[in-house]
C-alpha cells in the first residue's frame, strides 16, 4: 500500500507543478530560461509508463518562442511610439497652445511626457495638458 500511496502523492505533486507552470506561462512573465527549466523539470517527473509525446513539447516550445518573440516586438513598438511622442512633443516649444475651456494660453518653454500624456509648461509656469481640442498656433 505505501507504494501506492507514493504514487499518489507524486502525481498529486505534478499536478501541483502543472499548474503552477501553466499559471506562470499564462501571465506571461516567465522569461524563456525558467521556461526551459520549468520544461526540464516537466520531463524529469514525467510518468514513465506515459511518457511525453515529443511532438508535444516542441509545439510547447515553438509556442513560447512565438510568444517571447511578440512580446519582445510590443516592447520595440512601445519604443518607437515613446520616441514618436516625444519628438512631436519637441515641435510644441516655441508655439502658442490654448487649453481646450480656454482657460490657459501660453508660448511653450517646455514639455513633459507622463504616464497620463503630454503636458506643456507655457512662460508663466503653468502646465496645460495637451489633450483632443488643445489648439496650437505658429511661432510667435
Amino acid at each position: 500500500m505505501s507504494g501506492v500511496e507514493g504514487v499518489g502523492a507524486t502525481n498529486s505533486s505534478s499536478a501541483t507543478k502543472s499548474s503552477g507552470a501553466l499559471s506562470s506561462a499564462q501571465s506571461a512573465t516567465v522569461d524563456y530560461d525558467a521556461f526551459l527549466s520549468l520544461l526540464v523539470t516537466q520531463l524529469r517527473n514525467q510518468d514513465p509508463t506515459e511518457p511525453t509525446d515529443n511532438a508535444q513539447l516542441m509545439s510547447q516550445l515553438a509556442s513560447f518562442s512565438a510568444v517571447e518573440q511578440q512580446i519582445q516586438t510590443n516592447e520595440k513598438l512601445d519604443s518607437l511610439l515613446a520616441s514618436n511622442v516625444l519628438g512631436d512633443a519637441s515641435n510644441l516649444i516655441g508655439k502658442t497652445i490654448t487649453s481646450p475651456d480656454g482657460s490657459e494660453s501660453g508660448k511653450v518653454t517646455s514639455v513633459i511626457l507622463s504616464e497620463s500624456g503630454v503636458l506643456a509648461e507655457l512662460e508663466d509656469g503653468s502646465k496645460v495638458d495637451v489633450t483632443t481640442g488643445t489648439r496650437i498656433s505658429g511661432d510667435t
